[in-house]
């Protein structure tokens, strides 16, 4: 694609209305759990669609992402069914997961969507795994991971960027620098020159974009989707960006210096982007339109979750891993030796 096409008003205003969706689904989702449809928690992606948005606008049908515990916005950039998503989250039949995942393990992967997870760093080595298998199988696809900046302090980064480096896997790290880890300045906890410096020190190819600038982070995805491709190994993309929400739905933000959230929210990415569109020409009405079919979308997902009836209990007992046959593991639950 060339750079002019790429940069299309047209294309640019599918991409918004994702983000859209991904900000209606957010929203809705915790209007949900705040109404006790939800259990669990809520992690949210506001402030960061472009992001996902711009990478997964680039990877293809059979490529695959796994995520953190803030998956919804990848999922849906890869294209996931927000009705289904939905389900999910209220624990209903037709869920991405037969309702047994929930929001904290959102999974689709009929579009590749591996997993999001709670467990900081572990979908850098779960990616890394997937794109090993890609290499040792000899697929024609590449797996990108969405990592936050408080991840990169955790021992599995290293492993996982050493690893891919060493193999030369077919892999993109998106490290999404969204200022905090949980509710930690990332910067006061974090030494040297950060997340970039540290994939850098692994030999790795870096890129460093604007995260609430969907045109800037489609562009830099498309080079660095495009390195991985064609055989350049692992690349490493810093997205700068802002989690404008708590680090869960109620968090009532009191660790950030007042004004601060305030200040961030006047450079949110779907205003830029709305901006965007209205200087190249699109009618504010088209962008308008764009938004309001995201959130009826969106509205709509949600009555078709709050309609769809609970699994059947039985359903409890499928999709459990099996511990063996009873020489192995006795009916009684007791393990050889007596040990329960």
């Amino acid at each position: 694609m060339s750079e002019q096409n790429r940069n299309e008003p047209a294309r640019i205003l599918q991409l918004y209305e994702t983000m859209c969706l991904i900000r209606a689904f957010e929203e809705r989702a915790e209007e949900a759990f705040d109404a006790g449809l939800v259990n669990g928690s809520i992690h949210q992606y506001i402030g960061q669609e472009a992001v996902g948005t711009g990478v997964c606008a680039n990877l293809r049908d059979t490529d695959y992402i796994l995520s953190n515990h803030r998956g919804h916005g990848h999922s849906i950039a890869k294209g996931a069914d927000p009705e289904a998503m939905m389900k999910e989250l209220m624990g209903r039949v037709g869920g991405t997961s037969g309702a047994k995942g929930g929001s904290m393990h959102i999974a689709d992967f009929s579009v590749g969507m591996l997993g999001a997870n709670g467990v900081l760093a572990d979908g850098l080595t779960m990616g890394v795994g997937a794109a090993q298998a890609i290499a040792l199988k000899g697929e024609d696809a590449i797996v990108a991971v969405f990592v936050g900046d408080g991840t990169t302090n955790r021992g599995p980064f290293y492993e996982a960027l050493n690893w891919a480096m060493v193999y030369e896997l077919p892999i993109l790290f998106v490290c999404e620098n969204n200022t905090y880890a949980s509710s930690t300045l990332t910067r006061s906890v974090t030494a040297g020159e950060g997340p970039v410096a540290r994939a850098q020190a692994f030999g790795m190819p870096t890129f460093d974009v604007d995260g609430n600038d969907l045109v800037a982070v489609d562009a830099v995805a498309a080079e660095a989707i495009g390195a991985v491709r064609g055989g350049k190994g692992p690349q490493f993309l810093h997205a700068r960006t802002y989690r404008v929400k708590g680090h869960i739905s109620r968090d009532k933000l009191l660790y950030r210096a007042e004004g601060e959230t305030e200040e961030n929210w006047k450079r949110e990415p779907l205003g830029a982007c709305a901006a965007w569109l209205a200087e190249e020409g699109i009618a504010e009405d088209d962008i308008a339109a764009a938004r309001d079919a995201a959130y009826a979308r969106i509205d709509a997902a949600v009555e078709a979750a709050k309609a769809a009836p609970f699994p059947d209990a039985s359903l409890a007992y499928q999709d459990v891993q099996d511990l063996g046959p009873p020489e192995i593991w006795p009916e009684n639950l007791r393990m050889p030796g007596g040990a329960s």
